[in-house]
């Protein structure tokens, strides 16, 4: 059983890379299509998770909970609840290509992204890992988790595909909340709910340089390659974070320094 450490409410498992990759593929071989989800929080996942019940829901369903961003896991080692590291849907997804060759292969889906981009990332990856089978694509137009029809034909085209592992990238907390309400019928083994990933896959948009992953700092780059649709919500963040992170310190015990008294 996976070690679970409690943070801002929900509960993260404590696996690094390589062991997230294990699991996954170990889901995958058991044959059983039962859509266990992954899901990977980061700085936004915490704040939003404070206040949106169909998110707190969808967390509990998940099969696993993966640090994404490195200020939640610097949190959690402040708090002395240790984590083996950065799990960030944007690299488990090429994590769990690299590995495929070892494991006799893998077919996926890609689920997001915009018109073409999908298409491109399966060529990509097609070009980079061989092992990789892209058995199908679908990019949803805006609104389609409210069309009963058309989740019935994506649901279906799923289906027909047969894919191991379906990549979801539709942004959070809509991927999170879709794959939630559709996973008893979604038929693959595993889901990941990857954010961005389709995007970089395919070269459509570029990582931050790896320094900047390592040390906290992606945030900014998304930022600056983003300002118009991730300003405001960065700015929400930083506002609601810290707050997020001095009520865990509480409840952990800690209280504030009481001053010296003087002589």
């Amino acid at each position: 059983m996976n070690r679970r450490v409690p943070l801002f409410g929900f509960e993260i498992d404590a696996l690094g890379m390589s062991e997230a990759v294990a699991q996954i593929f170990a889901w995958v071989a058991d044959g059983q299509k039962n859509c266990r989800f992954v899901v990977t929080p980061n700085v936004d996942h915490a704040v939003v998770f404070q206040h949106h019940a169909g998110l707190r829901e969808a967390y509990e369903h998940a099969a696993l909970v993966l640090a994404d961003g490195m200020p939640v896991v610097a949190v959690a080692r402040l708090l002395g609840r240790t984590l083996p590291g950065r799990v960030a849907g944007s690299d488990l997804a090429p994590a769990l290509f690299a590995a495929a060759e070892q494991q006799g292969g893998l077919r996926v889906y890609l689920l997001g992204a915009g018109p073409g981009v999908a298409q491109r990332a399966a060529a990509n990856i097609a070009a980079r890992w061989p092992a990789v089978h892209v058995v199908g694509t679908y990019c949803p137009a805006i609104g389609f988790e409210h069309d009963p029809r058309e989740n019935e034909r994506i649901l279906a085209d799923i289906a027909a595909a047969k894919p191991d592992v379906l990549l979801v990238g539709l942004g959070a907390p809509k991927q999170e909340l879709w794959v939630d309400a559709h996973r008893e019928r979604i038929a693959v083994a595993v889901t990941l709910c990857i954010g961005a990933t389709i995007d970089f896959l395919a070269g459509e948009k570029k990582r931050a340089p790896r320094w900047m992953r390592r040390t906290g700092l992606e945030w900014l780059h998304r930022v600056a390659s983003e300002p118009r649709r991730l300003l405001s919500r960065y700015a929400r963040d930083a506002w609601v974070f810290p707050r997020l992170v001095w009520r865990e310190w509480i409840e952990t015990g800690h209280k504030r320094p009481t001053p010296a008294a003087h002589s």
